[in-house]
């Protein structure tokens, strides 16, 4: 059989089986069907738009059923749209969803085990082909006791049409099982009640103007970053409160901290327990966000997709981490792909680029007291968290259970990108596996040039 006609026939059997609740179908290594039990699907979410097209903005209405193990676990209404960024130009989209009642007004429900919330995210993996990078370094982070979005594989359908695998995940915001920080009130403009809690982003401005910042939305650093040619400045971007709901004491409050953060680093007396920057963040935060973006060489790392909290009466914290798609040696721009360098001096390697890496990891580097605080975190994690047996055994686990389920299949049936490229990928692998193999590989580099580089710092 030709192979389009066989990705066609193979989907279409994946798909009738999936939807029924019955058997989904891979392919043994003689090509032949093999079925599959419920037990090993992956949860399936099947989104009924009647026929609308999902759009950027804003949410269209939608129904969402979850079947998971053959059983129905969920069924109720959503407001669905595209959501990402630089993603948005694969054919494959990612989306924002919200659950919402029987008004069409929105609720906090559990889904798959997650605690009640109401905004959640399909996010769509196409040009990180091992399919995992995202779930794998979210499930580090947990495991290791920082929040993380918490995240599953599933299959998505679409209007009775198979849309790939996806990996479900929480949409980052303040929640008790979330962002665990104070929630603050516009009239909470004075005292203690003015000191959190926030949460601010280095990142792209929203919008289709990605580059284009404003007093509303967002404020500027005092430090220029370090190497950058092109006048580039730091912007740090209100998510919460929002620019509609953040007050001008809050704003003031808060633009001042960061301010009086970065005077104190970049100080004489920087290193001074008292006088320094440790009076305004809390290290451990710091250090375990420097390694989660060191260990990966996450190319965006410390200059997009950067959130830091601010909570009441405490210190800055960085983190949760966010969007790694592109690390792991996956991207080909920047030395992204390489295994040997330091991913925070990411402006000496692309002078010009818009987004650029604030001036606080060189400078943190350069205290003494840090710099011993972070080897000895290396090397706790090394044993536990970040060894080759954790890491490499993660992403076994994740390769069997979405290879058994055939969504390793289904997905490459249906967005044939193995042995193409696909923006920015670094190394091009004519299968799945060959995908992982490259990634075990990258990470058994990685740790090994870290283990060096970490100790003679």
């Amino acid at each position: 059989m030709p192979e389009r006609l066989y990705a066609i026939a193979l989907l279409s059997i994946f798909f009738l089986t999936a939807c029924s609740g019955d058997i989904k179908v891979t392919t043994d290594d003689d090509g032949t069907a093999s079925e599959i039990v419920d037990a090993d699907k992956l949860p399936q979410f099947l989104i009924n738009t009647n026929g609308v097209s999902i759009v950027d903005e804003p949410k269209i209405d939608a129904e969402l059923v979850i079947i998971e193990a053959g059983v129905e676990m969920h069924r109720g209404a959503i407001g669905i749209e595209i959501r990402g960024s630089s993603s948005q130009q694969f054919p494959k989209k990612s989306f924002g969803f919200e659950t919402r009642d029987e008004a069409n007004e929105d609720v906090d429900v559990s889904l798959l085990g997650f605690p009640e919330e109401e905004d959640w995210i399909l996010y769509g993996p196409y040009s990180d082909k091992s399919l995992i990078r995202n779930h794998l370094i979210y499930e580090l982070s947990n495991d290791m006791g920082r929040y993380a979005s918490r995240s599953k594989m599933v299959d998505v359908f679409i209007n009775d049409t198979y849309n790939g695998m996806y990996v479900f995940m929480e949409k980052l915001k303040r929640d008790s099982n979330r962002i665990d920080i104070n929630k603050l009130k516009d009239d909470e403009n004075f005292g203690e009640d003015l000191t959190g809690g926030y949460i601010l982003k280095l990142d792209k401005a929203d919008g289709p103007n990605q580059d284009v910042y404003t007093e509303t939305n967002s404020f500027l650093s005092d430090f220029d970053p370090p190497n950058s040619t092109g006048g580039q400045q730091i912007h740090f971007l209100y998510d919460t409160p929002d620019q509609d709901d953040i007050t001008l004491e809050q704003k003031a409050y808060i633009s001042g901290y960061m301010g009086d953060f970065e005077t104190a680093l970049i100080s004489n007396e920087f290193a001074d327990p008292e006088l320094g920057y440790r009076k305004y963040i809390d290290s451990e935060s710091f250090i375990d966000f420097f390694l989660f973006n060191e260990l990966s060489n996450n190319v965006d790392g410390y200059r997009i997709s950067t959130w830091l909290t601010k909570d009441k009466n405490e210190k800055l914290k960085m983190g949760p981490i966010w969007d790694f798609n592109l690390a792991f040696g996956n991207a080909d721009y920047c030395e992204g792909g390489s295994a040997n360098v330091w991913a925070y001096r990411f402006n000496e390697r692309c002078t010009d680029d818009t987004w650029q890496v604030p001036f606080w990891w060189h400078r943190l580097l350069e205290d003494p007291a840090f710099v011993v605080q972070l080897q000895d975190r290396w090397i706790a994690l090394r044993s536990s968290t970040f060894s080759e047996s954790s890491i490499l055994g993660k992403i076994d686990s994740y390769v069997s259970e979405i290879n058994e389920s055939g969504s390793i299949d289904a997905n490459f049936s249906l967005w044939q990108v193995l042995g193409t490229y696909v923006w920015p990928n670094n190394f091009i692998g004519a299968s799945h596996d060959d995908e992982i193999e490259y990634l075990n590989n990258w990470i058994n580099t990685r740790l090994s040039w870290l283990d060096g580089s970490i100790a003679g710092l």
